[in-house]
């Protein structure tokens, strides 16, 4: 509903209008009324100077100038009328200017009626209202006070409409609004309203009484008692079944039982949230763990049995509760994929994150009054240009999946640096378009190793980049100066990091191709490498 007007806003604008009469200031200078001064204020006394040249000014105070007389200002497209208002400041807001102390006839207030809610304006200002809302003009003149008006508009506050059918006094559950339409279509003028009483009041002396019926209710979630005419009363509680005042007062869902609590699975209160994991549910044995004492409605639980994530959490997963899982407990390994779970009405969906690991799981957990609860998107994997950052600041941007490795030697000498890919993604190696090759190749290196025959029969000393040594040996031999390099196991994981690269065990936990190569040779010949398979990083 509109609560200014064109005219209105304009008028609050201008500075207040000051009537003084002509003076001499300090310094000798008279006093003009300027129509308008030079900073814009209407009908102000002020130095000639201050006067604007293309209005009027004369010696003299505003209070006797004509052209600053105060008058009812009326803008009879928007109907809004203002008392109090120079000529001049009225003809240029394009209003309609009257002189005299009583209010004009068309500046008359009265009560417009627009659908449930009215406004205490003028005829014309209710022509334009009701025109913006689409509906037709129902201006009454006959109501003299905004209080009048507004109490004069019927609510949708729910209460008991009281009246008599077939010689009975009985009573319907509805709105105010209702009830009073129902009075002008009835000729029994003893329709009657009682606002936030339920028909059971005893005080009604209606033919409604208390039950132990209940009901549930589209688009609520609680459990209702009824009424003996069938009328819904307050929300189901067991312990208020025999309560003169809850079967009399009408009580909202904060001031009934469990506030804030699911209720699910409750036999005694009947306050379902659906937000909290509940709804109101026809009983079913077998389903519900418990009958309700009163009726045959219950606040049926939503959560899903999950032992899965039971398992993990200690409970089971809530109503609209999202979590990552995944088809390997081995990582980015080749064929693993993220899935997205949800419960949903004490259903479980999955929602396959893109394949080949170009999207990943992104877990959040949400704190709440008991506990926390996990919300899951599947969320694009921007690895794609990690390999191509030079330096760590532009690999670990924000927008972008990765992390900046270095490799070091025994003596944690830096021997190389190069940004991976936070989550490996997968890839069609497969096939002879792969980019698998080229992208795996990035993490192959050569280190040559220098060794000296010893003293003893077979046995050989390092003497040169003994940090090429994999787990202090070459093959499944040890060598002196060999002794607690990882190396090796750097530039695996980097191997890894890239992608569906590296001797890796995929997500059924069987070996791929060559996955037992040695990650060293000693005259070019590869040999058995001893090692555990690589686990989750």
């Amino acid at each position: 509903m509109k609560e200014s007007y064109k005219l209105y806003t304009a008028l609050l604008v201008l500075f207040a209008i000051i009537i003084l009469a002509p003076k001499v200031n300090s310094v000798g200078e008279i006093s003009f009324c300027c129509e308008k001064t030079t900073s814009g204020a209407w009908c102000m006394n002020a130095p000639e100077a201050e006067c604007n040249e293309d209005y009027r000014s004369v010696p003299t105070s505003c209070q006797a100038t004509s052209f600053c007389k105060l008058g009812w200002c009326y803008d009879s497209q928007e109907g809004t009328c203002l008392p109090n208002v120079p000529q001049v400041v009225c003809s240029e807001n394009n209003g309609v200017w009257s002189v005299g102390e009583s209010e004009p006839p068309q500046c008359s207030l009265g009560c417009c009626v627009l659908g449930d809610q009215a406004s205490f304006v003028t005829q014309t200002s209710c022509k334009a209202l009701s025109a913006d809302y689409g509906l037709e003009t129902n201006f009454r003149s006959d109501i003299k006070t905004e209080l009048e008006c507004i109490s004069s508009v019927t609510s949708e506050e729910e209460g008991a409409c009281v009246f008599e059918e077939d010689f009975q006094r009985t009573c319907q559950r509805t709105t105010q609004k209702k009830c009073s339409d129902m009075k002008k279509s009835s000729s029994d003028s003893n329709v009657e309203f009682y606002a936030g009483v339920l028909c059971s009041a005893e005080d009604l002396g209606t033919n409604c009484g208390p039950t132990e019926q209940t009901t549930c209710i589209e688009g609520k979630d609680e459990v209702f008692y009824l009424d003996s005419c069938g009328n819904l009363a307050n929300i189901y509680d067991s312990s208020k079944q025999n309560s003169k005042e809850y079967w009399t007062k009408i009580f909202g869902w904060d001031e009934s039982c469990g506030v804030g609590k699911s209720n699910a699975g409750s036999n005694s209160c009947g306050n379902c949230d659906y937000f909290a994991g509940s709804t109101c549910k026809q009983y079913e044995r077998g389903v519900d763990r418990v009958k309700p004492v009163f009726g045959n409605y219950i606040c049926r639980d939503l959560s899903c049995k999950d032992e899965d994530f039971k398992k993990e959490n200690n409970r089971y997963p809530q109503h609209g509760e999202s979590w990552c899982v995944s088809n390997s407990e081995k990582g980015n390994v080749p064929g693993a994929e993220y899935y997205r779970e949800v419960c949903y009405n004490s259903e479980i969906t999955i929602e396959n994150c893109a394949s080949y690991r170009q999207e990943i799981c992104i877990e959040n957990e949400i704190p709440t009054r008991d506990g926390i609860l996990f919300s899951a998107r599947c969320s694009a994997n921007f690895w794609q240009d990690c390999i191509a950052q030079e330096n760590k600041d532009d690999c670990e941007n924000e927008q972008r999946d990765c992390v900046w490795t270095q490799t070091k030697d025994d003596e944690k000498k830096l021997t190389g640096e190069i940004c991976v890919p936070r989550y490996a993604p997968g890839f069609d190696f497969w096939k002879e378009e792969s980019d698998a090759t080229n992208i795996c190749s990035i993490a192959s290196a050569e280190c040559v190793a220098k060794f000296e025959k010893g003293l003893l029969e077979g046995t050989w000393d390092c003497k040169e980049n003994c940090h090429c040594c994999v787990n202090g040996k070459f093959g499944d031999k040890e060598y002196e100066g060999c002794t607690g390099s990882t190396w090796g196991n750097q530039l695996q994981n980097i191997c890894t990091s890239l992608g569906d690269c590296g001797p890796k065990l995929n997500y059924e936990g069987a070996k791929g191709y060559g996955y037992n190569n040695s990650l060293v040779t000693v005259d070019g010949e590869p040999l058995e490498q001893n090692t555990k398979p690589p686990t989750r990083r």
